[in-house]
């Protein structure tokens, strides 16, 4: 009977309560406000100042090609150069024609007034001025057979064989100018237009692998969009040293970065910060620190107004000032007044 008796209390009474555990961890952070940008990130290509395929002014079989792929030229060196029999057999013969044509125009000259007309004088000066012209053209033509480098290039690409045999025009080799390398960018017409004129907007450069941001500026744009997307091209500029190994073609993340318009400070929140009630009212938990150790305290439910923004970040309209620190990750699994330490990091 007393055995029942007891055991009707303990039921009673309900579970005993639980002991409190060990603080729980948890990642904090303090409330800033700060300017408001908007940001996004743009896939690009890097390209040279310039790309040029130089090609010869007069046909003609090359018999010098002693440039090489992958290699750095001087501006004025030696890319190709054509057989220069033809053309000097032919400057030979316009500097003879050119001799005979100015010999018998002094000859007329010598007898005007007699045997000779004016007609015949003026079609013998007429003869030398053409014989004239036609040195040029074969002196022209003897430049015109030497391909040289306009600027500080690289070759990207030989188009054709030493001894190859070239008409007129045909591309030779392909240079770039690696005096500024630059990165095209396509951008929305919407955000183009949210950018023209904004002398705030920062450009950054990232090459998959490396967190290093190289800083652009804008070079030009395209005044009018492409046929598909919608699009303007933007061509931006790295302003710093780049690495030797980024050539053109290489792939890059363009960060695009300008103040929102219309807007002073803004305190962003993490998604994983806010808390709600059983309403659906959102919340963070403040971290308020012991006296006794800082990194130790307890947390508290205060409410703040929210607005979900564009870009899917979490602004900050109303609630705790700025420098209160609270839970950013996990808040949802804590409640009203539990003790929680800092996370520092795994094992602390």
């Amino acid at each position: 009977m007393i055995r029942l008796l007891v055991l009707l209390l303990v039921l009673l009474a309900g579970p005993a309560p639980a002991q409190e555990g060990p603080a729980r961890p948890v990642k904090l952070t303090q409330i800033t406000a700060g300017a408001d940008r908007l940001e996004r990130e743009f896939f690009g290509r890097v390209r040279a100042r310039e790309t040029v395929d130089l090609a010869f002014q007069v046909g003609g079989q090359i018999v010098d090609f002693p440039v090489s792929e992958g290699s750095q030229l001087e501006k004025g060196a030696r890319v190709a150069a054509l057989d220069m029999t033809r053309f000097e057999r032919q400057l030979d013969r316009a500097e003879v024609t050119l001799d005979k044509a100015e010999r018998d125009l002094q000859r007329l000259e010598e007898l005007s007034g007699s045997a000779v007309s004016d007609v015949q004088i003026r079609d013998a000066r007429t003869e030398a001025d053409l014989a004239r012209i036609a040195v040029e053209e074969a002196r022209e033509a003897m430049e015109d057979a030497t391909l040289e480098a306009g600027f500080d290039a690289l070759v990207a690409r030989r188009e054709v064989a030493n001894y190859t045999t070239v008409a007129a025009g045909e591309p030779v080799v392909r240079l770039h100018d690696m005096s500024e390398l630059r990165v095209d960018i396509d951008v929305p017409e919407i955000l183009f237009r949210q950018a023209a004129g904004s002398e705030n907007v920062a450009f950054t450069a990232v090459f998959p692998g490396s967190d290093e941001e190289f800083p652009l500026v804008l070079r030009e744009f395209e005044a009018e969009t492409a046929e598909v997307a919608q699009t303007y091209k933007l061509t931006l500029a790295f302003t710093g040293e780049v690495p030797d190994w980024v050539l053109p073609g290489a792939s890059v993340t363009v960060r695009a970065s300008a103040p929102r318009p219309g807007e002073g400070t803004t305190v962003l929140l993490p998604e994983t910060a806010l808390v709600f009630d059983a309403g659906g009212a959102p919340g963070v938990m403040v971290f308020e620190p012991s006296e006794d150790d800082p990194a130790t305290g307890t947390v508290h439910r205060r409410d703040v107004t929210v607005e979900m923004r564009a870009d899917a970040r979490v602004a900050m309209t109303d609630g705790p000032a700025p420098g209160t620190v609270i839970v950013s990750a996990g808040a949802s699994l804590l409640q009203e007044g539990q003790t929680v330490r800092r996370f520092t990091g795994m094992g602390g």
